[in-house]
């Protein structure tokens, strides 16, 4: 078998194409997860501790040169080493909503499936010409 061929099956699997389209789908949830949390999430906690916005927060690690503004964009053009805290505060913010949401799409899922009734199959009855053709089976074997 070729290594093309093997490839192929490979590819092909179920499995593969359908952790291909868990991680599409996956990239297209962060992004609404980021705009959540960006556009809705941090302005009501900015508002609420007033006006902090946490991408800003971070501590400068080495000298400043002179006339440099002391803000994060500014400062890593300069290549002036800084500890962005901030960014890490919005990344873990960003994944507790996240695994929030998931944790509830499980369980409405989960509700889902006990919620299905399982449905019993009954024996089917034994029609009289079955019942007459067994009687005639045994009586032939006797």
């Amino acid at each position: 078998m070729s290594m093309m061929q093997e490839f192929k099956e490979f590819a092909v699997k179920g499995n593969v194409i359908d952790l291909a389209v868990g991680v599409i789908i996956g990239g297209a949830f962060g992004k609404i997860v980021d705009s959540v949390v960006g556009d809705l999430i941090m302005p009501v906690i900015g508002a609420v501790v007033g006006k902090l916005d946490f991408s800003s927060l971070f501590v400068v690690l080495g000298n400043v040169p002179a006339g440099t503004a002391m803000t994060l964009d500014a400062l890593k053009k300069a290549g002036v080493p800084v500890l962005a805290y901030g960014n890490f505060i919005t990344v873990a913010v960003n994944f507790a909503i996240l695994a929030f949401i998931i944790f509830l799409m499980v369980k409405q899922i989960n509700r889902m499936k006990r919620a299905e009734p399982v449905v019993a199959i009954a024996p089917v009855a034994t029609t009289e010409d079955v019942l007459l053709l067994r009687e005639i089976r045994d009586s032939l074997k006797k």
